[in-house]
Order: C-alpha cells, then structure tokens, then sequence
C-alpha cells in the first residue's frame, strides 16, 4: 500500500534552510529540524488511519471472526477423539455438553462475522459506498490478517487432514497407500490411524504422488504428533494461497475482470478461507497452482504453465481439466505469433494440434515421472487414479445424482440403494459429455478456453458422485477473473453463503430442516447487502428506505 514520503521536508523546513544559508548572522545558527520518524513508525501510522476506515473496519471484524472460529474449534471442530492438549489446558469440557454448544455459538458467530465482514468489503470493492475504497495491496494484507489466527485451529468443517496425515505415514513406513487404506498402519501409527475417519481407514490414497511426497516429509519431521502435523500441513497449503492472491489478478488481464474483485470474490472468500486453510484441504495447493499455471500459459511462458499446472495434477487429479484447454491456448498464440513475423498461415491444424499436444504431454509426463520416481513406489504407480471412485462412499444431498436418486424414492417405492448407482451412471455420461463438447466449443480465444476450463469445473461439481463445500473453490478462481455484473455477484455471494453454513463444524452435512432455512435465509440477506446497507432495517435513526449511495440523513457526527 504506497505510504507518504514521511522524509520528505516540508515547506516551512525548506524555507528554513534558505533563510539559514542566506542569513549575515552567525551567531543565529538555524535550529534543526526535528527527526521525521523511522519507517516502521509511518507504518503503524497508516495501519492506525486504514483500520478508522470502513475497509479497516471489516477487515478488523473478519479478524475477530477468524478468533471466534479458532477458539470454537477447539470444542466444535473436527477435534481429535483423545486430546491431551486439551486436558492439560483444562479445556475438555468444551467437547461436550453444554461446552459443546458453546464453542458451536463460537464458530457460528465467527463464521457470520467473516460473512459481514467479505459483504462490507464487497461492496466497498464494487463502488457501492461513496467514500470508501481498497486498494489491492490492502485487500493482499487482509488476506494475511484473516489467515493468520486460522493457522492455529483444528480442522474446520472436515477430518480430512488426518487422513492426509495417515497417508503420508504410510509412504515414510514403505506402506505402498495405492494398495492399501490407513488401516495398514495398525501399530506404527496408532495416534494418526485412531483419528481418520472410518469411511476412509479402508480407502486407498486418490492424490497424486507429490501429495504424498508432502504428507512423508511432514510425518518424517513432525512423527506422529498430529498437532504438529496438522499446522506444518496448513503450511504447505500457503504457497498455494499465495499463488492464488498472485493469479486471480493476474487473470482479469485476459479475462476482462476488475483484479480487486477478483481478488476478494475468490481468495478473501470465506468459504475459501475457511475451508482450504481451516479445514486443511489439499485443494488450497491444487487451486493455486492451477490458477498460477493457466496465468503462466496466458502470458505465454507455455511450458512453465504446463509445468506447474502438471505439478497440480500430482497434488489432486482435478487440475487435469484445464489442459486440453490450454492446448487451444497454445495453438491461437502460435497463431498470433507467425501472423506478426509474417510467417504465413499455421500447417494443418490437426498438424499444429499434434505437435502443441505432443509437447504438452511430454511436459507433463516429465513431471509426473519424476514425482512417482521420488515417491520410491515400485509398483501401481498410478493407483490414485482408480482410487478417485473412492468419492461414491459420500452420499449427501450437494450432488446432484444424490438429488435425482431421493425424488425417485419420493414418487417410487424404490430404494435408495437401487436408484443410485443408476442416476450416478446418467450424470457420469452427462458430464463427459459436457466436458468433451465444452472442449471442442471453447477454442477461438483466450477468454473462451478459459470459460471452458470454468464450465468443464461446474459440471465436474454438479454431477459428480459426491459434491462438498469446498469443491466450488475450484470454478470460483476462475470466474473472479471475468467481469460480472453486480447481479452476478448477488448470486455468487448468496451461494457461498449458503455454502458455509450448510456443514457442522465437525464435517457433518446440515441435515435440520430449521438450520437449512435459516441457511438460505443469511445467503439471502447476505446477497442484498452486497448492493443495500441493513436490508433488515434492524439501525434505527435513518430513512431506511434509502438506497445505498443516496444522500445520508443528517445526524451526530
């Protein structure tokens, strides 16, 4: 955030220092000026005038709502089942009972203060608050003040970390994980195993081996000490946060968008924030690095974007979609640059498209072989792939075959059990096609691959087996990047509203009918408020009729 020049003399000390060199008295020697104050002071000092600011004043709420969050965790979270930490700091109590519903408040008031907080910054972002504004760099630095008190929690709103921790174990006790669940840690690492979830004990590793080269060194340092384990993973995760608060800006360039709100749509968002670094979700480095890599490609550095995107692949499988659609991206920049050497028109494009594929496959192929080599696994190197059927163990009402199967049991006397594996078939089907007719439709621009690359994640979301908050992460990053209307940023703020509070913070779906409709009710409110200060009317001493940039009513200062 640029600073003034706190060296910079002023008027009246220039003026002084003329008078002085001009003066025929010596024996009135100029008295001088009084030093300016070091740097870091100018720096306390406007950090103390942004945070009297109204952007000063959301990003100290969303603090104080990453604290709650912190501290409700404790007790709510995805705790672990036996916690010395806790019984030592006489803090036990706060797992059950009425400590249980205590630290729930905790979180919840936490997770609606970062709401209002993401909201109020909004719509300083969109210009929907005369008066106020936030820079980049200031929207960079309440990325790392809302990040801050997160690195400390347990796991939010999922278990998952445990099992990433249980998995990289298994790699440092030469356990191959693509062949076995946890389960096969048994007594090496009874701590870990006790706390992976039981869906997942049996269940083989579905990340890529760089994943698990991360989970092995932390377990190698950390052991088996899941305290550790857990913050060194959050850790990791935050290269991947800083390549997304680099990327997601770097995209408007292409793409259209507006890099503030970008930035705050995709990266400042809580259900990014909260779940990715709250909840330790290997997503945070997938997303980052994806993102980097397609920003790298756009700028035309191909191979380097290539790289880092196939380094991505080797942490979640996901980011695989985008490269077809870089292929396209490619192509028309290679297009662009004979046109501008006058080297005539590309050779055949089936040619072109083999060549340009040829070597992306190879980029790839070159990164993954030295990922799996690394790993020391000598057979099923490529195991997480039939892992990744893993997901159809979670069934919950995100997904939309999940969906479809439930309405049939409504109106039929058919099970469950039986329904299910046929709507699964129906989107699988439905979603390669999409993917397949959203690669060959979105090739003439660069704007057009990359919506590719967005549809192809929406679908992939929708109508896999199993859909989870988090998972809408990954077409968020993207989507920042375009120019969307306020309309459009009503609706993308209401759902990850309703996202954030549809899941307990142990990582259990909301399955009460009265906590759902209040769900869909803050996302309500939370979407007006974008573009309407207190839509509840709930301040008093204002026509509250008035609309947001109107002329305000005259009161105390």
């Amino acid at each position: 955030m640029p600073t003034p020049d706190m060296d910079a003399a002023t008027p009246d000390a220039a003026a002084s220092a003329t008078a002085t060199r001009t003066a025929p008295v010596p024996s009135a020697p100029a008295v001088p000026a009084a030093p300016a104050g070091s740097p870091w002071q100018a720096r306390l000092r406007h950090a103390a005038d942004f945070a009297r600011t109204p952007e000063g004043h959301a990003a100290t709420l969303g603090f104080f709502g990453a604290l709650l969050i912190t501290f409700g965790g404790f007790g709510a979270g995805g705790v672990r089942r036996s916690d010395p930490l806790l019984e030592v700091m006489h803090l036990s109590w706060l797992r059950f009972g009425h400590g249980l519903v205590l630290s729930s408040m905790f979180v919840w008031l936490g997770v609606i203060a970062m709401i209002t907080a993401w909201v109020r910054l909004g719509r300083i972002v969109i210009g929907g608050q005369p008066g106020a504004s936030v820079t980049l760099n200031e929207l960079r630095g309440i990325v790392g003040i809302w990040t801050f008190p997160l690195l400390f929690a347990v796991p939010m709103f999922s278990r998952d970390a445990y099992s990433y921790l249980a998995q990289g174990a298994m790699l440092r006790d030469n356990i191959n994980p693509y062949l076995y669940g946890p389960v096969e840690l048994k007594a090496n690492a009874a701590v870990l195993l006790d706390n992976v979830s039981p869906v997942w004990t049996t269940t083989t590793a579905p990340y890529g081996p760089v994943f698990l080269l991360i989970g092995r060194a932390i377990t190698t340092v950390t052991g088996d000490n899941v305290v550790a384990g857990t913050i060194a993973l959050r850790l990791v995760m935050l290269p991947g946060l800083a390549l997304m608060v680099w990327a997601v800006p770097h995209l408007t360039k292409h793409l259209g968008g507006k890099p503030t709100t970008a930035l705050w749509l995709a990266v400042l968002n809580p259900l990014v924030l909260v779940h990715l670094i709250g909840g330790v979700h290997n997503e945070m480095l997938m997303v980052g690095l994806m993102a980097a890599g397609i920003a790298l490609v756009l700028e035309h550095h191909h191979a380097a974007g290539f790289v880092v995107v196939a380094i991505g692949v080797a942490v979640k499988a996901t980011a695989g979609v985008a490269l077809p659609f870089l292929v396209w991206i490619w192509m028309i920049h290679e297009r662009e640059r004979r046109a501008a050497q006058n080297e005539g028109e590309l050779p055949h494009p089936l040619r072109t498209f083999a060549k340009i594929g040829a070597l992306g496959v190879a980029v790839f192929a070159a990164v993954f072989a030295v990922a799996t080599v690394a790993t020391g696994l000598r057979d099923h190197q490529i195991g997480w792939l039939t892992a990744l059927s893993g997901s159809k163990k979670i069934i919950n009402w995100l997904s939309l075959p999940t969906i479809m199967a439930h309405i049939v049991t409504w109106v039929t006397p058919l099970a469950l059990d039986k329904v299910l594996p046929w709507t699964r078939l129906l989107c699988a089907i439905a979603m390669v096609a999409i993917l397949v007719w959203a690669w060959w439709r979105f090739k003439n621009s660069e704007k057009e691959a990359v919506l590719g690359i967005l549809v192809a994640f929406v679908a992939i979301v929708i109508l896999s087996p199993a859909a989870l908050p988090w998972y809408y992460s990954w077409p968020l990053a993207l989507a920042a990047g375009f120019a969307l209307s306020t309309r459009t940023l009503q609706v993308l703020v209401g759902l990850c509203t309703w996202l954030m509070l549809i899941f307990q913070p142990d990582g259990a779906p909301v399955s009460d009918y009265v906590h759902g409709t209040l769900a869909i009710l803050a996302a309500v409110v939370a979407a007006v408020s974008l573009c309407k200060v207190d839509p509840l009317k709930l301040r008093a001493g204002r026509p509250h009729s008035e609309p947001l940039g109107g002329v305000a009513a005259p009161g105390p200062a």
